[in-house]
């Protein structure tokens, strides 16, 4: 689907749990998370910790420089503060484009 997206114009980033997949079948971009499969964006209801997901997401598809590229994030598995990750990004100023 991703490519088909890409081939119209429409860039696309993919989150996967399984980086060894992103490797093998190359989506355009990729941001690999280690959470359980089925929540690529976290758990239900756990509103701070998609959106952190999905900012990640949106930076990857801005930074992204190569095809197939795969970028890790660093969060584990109910081991983070989102909502003080959500802070310290509100505190930062915004970079210009």
């Amino acid at each position: 689907m991703a490519r088909v997206l890409e081939e119209a114009g429409i860039p696309t980033v993919q989150v996967m749990m399984f980086e060894e997949m992103g490797k093998k079948v190359r989506p355009p971009r990729v941001l690999h998370v280690r959470f359980p499969f089925g929540r690529p964006f976290g758990e239900p209801g756990n509103v701070a910790q998609q959106r952190v997901i999905l900012e990640d997401a949106l930076r990857v598809l801005e930074t992204a420089r190569e095809p197939g590229m795969v970028v890790a994030a660093p969060y584990r598995w109910r081991r983070e503060d989102y909502g003080a990750i959500l802070a310290r990004r509100a505190s930062t100023p915004a970079r210009s484009a």
